[in-house]
């Protein structure tokens, strides 16, 4: 009889163990969104979401907005990465050590705006951090700026 209530309850414990898991396939949380208005998403393992301030991000996630939305996310590293009407990001290689401050960030900007703060990737390996647009990759060296990729 213990046995039987003892299994029942791990088996429950399993269940919601699952139910209360993030829905991610690629490792811990690289990036927290801060603000999102309008049409703003994110697209993980093939499905769009809408995305609300709080709302963990993950290696491969890729944001998106439409034409009245924006989104603003921090990184782990406190970079930070905004992205205005009509674009599209994906992020694509995101590693970082908070015990030394090294690590690595690519982001995919596939088109519209975006501007970036760079955190402690930049300043601890310059050119550890890059952004890639469909015509050009620049590495980030400590910086702020701003981009417009066609569409």
């Amino acid at each position: 009889m213990a046995l039987t209530f003892c299994l029942r309850g791990a088996a429950f414990a399993f269940a919601a163990a699952l139910i209360a898991a993030p829905a991610f396939a690629d490792g811990s949380q690289v990036a927290q969104v801060k603000t999102a208005s309008g049409a703003a998403s994110v697209m993980r393992d093939g499905k769009a979401s809408a995305v609300k301030p709080g709302d963990a991000l993950y290696e491969k996630d890729t944001l998106q907005t439409g034409a009245d939305g924006s989104i603003g996310i921090t990184f782990t590293d406190d970079s930070v990465l905004s992205l205005g009407p009509n674009s599209e990001a994906a992020l694509s290689q995101y590693n970082f050590d908070s015990s030394n401050f090294k690590g690595t960030m690519l982001t995919d900007l596939r088109k519209g705006t975006a501007s970036m703060v760079s955190g402690d990737i930049a300043r601890s390996s310059p050119s550890a951090m890059k952004v890639r647009t469909p015509t050009a990759t620049l590495a980030v060296r400590g910086t702020s700026f701003a981009i417009q990729v066609g569409q």
